[in-house]
């Protein structure tokens, strides 16, 4: 989407931050003996108080409302009977849409309050995390898509990781998933031309493996074929002239 009305830039921000609340009350849920069912069904009641649609289910037939993917399950775990252990690598992705308009935001944690978790999982985790920081920071309005896998993949090569290439940020507006496609890797200057009001997700999803995978039985769960633990952050961005504009946070009002 390109947000060019007072209403599509509302409707974009308000669908965020609820996806955003959700996101923040299931990473403090995330607890040692929390099933992902459980994380999921908390979901489902939330989504439905707040008048809107999981829209993971609705869009794309995903068989919950959540995705949920656990140490070296990269993307789309499906919620079920695991029970969350203390130090394990926690994604979880949220998207809901609401009055037409559609909110993506994803977030990784170590389960358990004072864990000491494995190294190896920790540097993934803040690896992702600065790499979601440093392709925000490269949106400009005349420049292009390919500007933002640019920096992300620069911040993967300094951490001695590696973006897994396969699975890319989107546009997002009315429908969860629209163009342009916002890749986490490649050379600057190259791809869409970033425009003012342009709604788009940045989502840089790094292992400290090989970065192959495999799709798991279930038809959904994307795990590395190594074992390697993943990582992914989520925003999702409005360019504007004044700077990249994040959506998907919580309102301090």
């Amino acid at each position: 989407m390109v947000a060019k009305t007072k209403r599509d830039v509302q409707g974009m921000r308000r669908a965020n931050q609820v996806t955003a609340r959700l996101l923040r009350e299931l990473t403090v849920l995330a607890q040692p003996g929390m099933r992902t069912r459980d994380l999921d069904n908390h979901a489902v009641r939330y989504i439905q108080r707040a008048g809107g649609e999981a829209v993971f289910h609705t869009q794309n037939h995903f068989p919950a409302a959540i995705n949920t993917s656990v140490n070296d399950e990269a993307v789309h775990g499906v919620p079920g009977d695991r029970v969350l252990r203390a130090g394990d690598l926690l994604k979880i992705d949220c998207g809901i849409r609401l009055d037409g308009y559609c909110g993506d935001t994803t977030a990784s944690v170590i389960v358990g309050d004072g864990t000491e978790p494995l190294v190896e999982r920790a540097a993934v985790l803040a690896g992702a995390r600065d790499a979601l920081d440093a392709g925000i920071a490269a949106v400009r309005v005349g420049g292009r898509v390919s500007d933002i896998g640019h920096a992300i993949e620069r911040v993967a090569h300094r951490r001695e990781l590696r973006v897994l290439r396969q699975f890319t940020g989107h546009g997002i507006g009315h429908r969860l998933w629209e163009q342009p496609s916002i890749p986490a890797f490649g050379a600057p200057g190259t791809g869409a031309v970033i425009v003012d009001g342009m709604v788009f997700t940045i989502e840089p999803i790094l292992t400290s493996g090989d970065g192959r995978v495999y799709l798991a039985p279930d038809g959904w769960t994307v795990r590395t074929v190594d074992g390697a633990p993943v990582a992914q952050f989520e925003h999702t961005v409005m360019a504007t002239r004044a700077g990249p504009r994040i959506l998907s946070v919580v309102s301090s009002r």
